[in-house]
């Protein structure tokens, strides 16, 4: 509000999506050209491309370079879409008061495929995810999730999924071993079938000689593949993951995708939403939402074929633009 004459930024777009992003660095870019120095800091690339000058950090040295390296693309897994469906809405709708933050939407998710959610900040996907993991009862419409009714049997859908929201759902005031001793209480994971998913989570998450460490100081990367080892410690047949990768370094978002497909492979069925444009590439099917509806649901190369563009970033812009843009607020 002073007009600062340099101005600091940590992590500005955490969280945020493609449209917002664009804006604030387009307020950003109009502070510079009127003479103020900005220094960001970011964990994604194409952000860091958008600067003047970067310094790459390691460790807490400066490393060579001006680019943040990305890891080589994914092997897409094989499709399952045309299986029976893990979960399927119809005229799902949840309101407060007046405003009504997911209208009348219907779609299935196909047994061991990965289903992505976009969409701007406000568009309905938390809303969503909460009523199908049995956190929030809808307004009207309804729908099965694991075989079992949204809308009656919420808290037996919660013992028979895994869900990763986007704080990572861990203790920080718990060890490593704690939390894992915490979530396999909540999913009765007990015995021997305690002590052999206990080691696959430390080995999983690479956290075997860090067991004793306090969960706060574990970097963010690690601290995400511990969430999500907690979240299938169970073994459950259908997976959960409200942006579980915001703010995290494209090595780490990598690794965290490693996992995912590996839980696919086994035919573990997986809904994810984010903000980042190759994660939903990542996808076997994606569900675009705006204002509270799907305006868009397909593989995401049809997506692109469909709207003639080259990347989803673009597809995500011109479809949201169509549909009234972005919620104020």
């Amino acid at each position: 509000i002073h007009h600062p004459e340099i101005l600091l930024l940590d992590e500005p777009t955490f969280g945020v999506d493609p449209i917002s992003r664009r804006d604030l660095w387009r307020i950003i870019r109009d502070n510079v050209a009127e003479g103020m120095t900005v220094i960001v800091t970011t964990s994604t690339p194409e952000e860091a491309d958008r600067c003047d000058d970067v310094a790459l950090l390691e460790e807490g040295r400066r490393v060579p370079g001006r680019r943040v390296a990305k890891p080589p693309p994914l092997e897409h897994p094989q499709s399952h879409v045309g299986a029976a469906p893990a979960a399927s809405v119809r005229d799902l709708t949840r309101t407060f008061g007046d405003f009504t933050a997911v209208d009348r939407i219907s779609f299935e998710v196909a047994t061991g495929e990965i289903f992505g959610f976009l969409g701007p900040n406000g568009a309905g996907k938390t809303t969503t995810i909460k009523m199908l993991t049995g956190l929030l009862a809808p307004t009207s419409g309804g729908g099965r999730v694991a075989g079992l009714d949204i809308r009656t049997e919420a808290e037996a859908i919660k013992r028979r999924i895994g869900y990763m929201s986007q704080q990572f759902s861990l203790y920080n005031d718990l060890t490593v071993d704690e939390n894992i001793a915490f979530f396999a209480g909540l999913y009765e994971v007990q015995g021997a079938r305690f002590e052999e998913r206990r080691e696959w989570v430390l080995e999983t998450a690479g956290l075997t000689d860090q067991r004793t460490r306090m969960t706060a100081e574990l970097p963010l990367g690690w601290k995400q593949r511990l969430a999500l080892g907690c979240a299938v410690l169970h073994e459950p047949p259908l997976l959960f993951l409200d942006e579980p990768t915001s703010g995290v370094d494209p090595i780490s978002r990598r690794n965290f995708w490693d996992l995912i497909y590996s839980l696919a492979d086994q035919g573990t069925t997986i809904v994810v939403t984010t903000h980042y444009m190759e994660e939903a590439e990542y996808a076997h099917r994606l569900a675009l939402m705006n204002r509270g509806r799907i305006i868009a649901l397909d593989r995401p190369h049809a997506l692109r074929a469909a709207v003639g563009a080259a990347t989803l970033e673009d597809v995500f812009v011109t479809l949201v633009e169509r549909t009234g843009g972005v919620v104020a607020g």
